[in-house]
């Protein structure tokens, strides 16, 4: 259980972008006169959860500060088990996609509204077969990077995920 938690806070972490058919719409810079910050701490959530889709985390150090603090239900992580989460979650469910439903940014933040739909191979925790779950996910940058993430989802979603329990007699 705690390990779908893990994978479900961490793993939903700036999720996994590779295959966002939406339109530019569905991203907004709060500050759309021109705030260059918001802009860019949109641009760099999304290369940030492009990676759990590729699995390629040779970017993470330059969009997320050696700092950086993932508030988990195992307690607070870092950037390390960010990459560690990337790669497992890579590996567990190769072919997820990611929609972003609706981003927006300030200066200092990034919230948005995920969809990930995929197929767990049964590791971490989580049963085989097709995953379709929903989050908020909130990050805070500074100075360009991100320093802070936070995942809010229903309990429902969580459910989702957890291994079937048989009744007993």
């Amino acid at each position: 259980m705690k390990h779908v938690l893990s994978f479900l806070i961490t793993g939903s972490l700036l999720a996994m972008l590779a295959c966002n058919n939406q339109p530019a719409s569905t991203d907004a810079a709060s500050a759309s006169s021109g705030d260059a910050m918001a802009a860019k701490n949109l641009e760099n959530y999304h290369k940030i959860d492009n990676a759990f889709s590729t699995g390629d985390i040779s970017q993470i150090d330059d969009l997320v500060a050696a700092d950086f603090v993932d508030h988990t239900d195992k307690g607070d992580m870092g950037r390390d088990s960010l990459k560690a989460m990337i790669t497992m979650m890579h590996n567990t469910m190769p072919d997820v996609k990611s929609e972003t439903v609706r981003a927006l940014a300030d200066s200092q933040y990034v919230f948005a509204l995920m969809h990930w739909t995929g197929t767990s191979n049964g590791n971490m925790g989580m049963p085989s077969g097709p995953v379709d779950m929903k989050a908020i996910e909130v990050v805070r940058y500074s100075n360009g990077k991100a320093v802070e993430h936070w995942t809010y989802m229903e309990p429902s979603e969580m459910m989702k995920m957890m291994p079937q329990q048989s009744g007993s007699k």
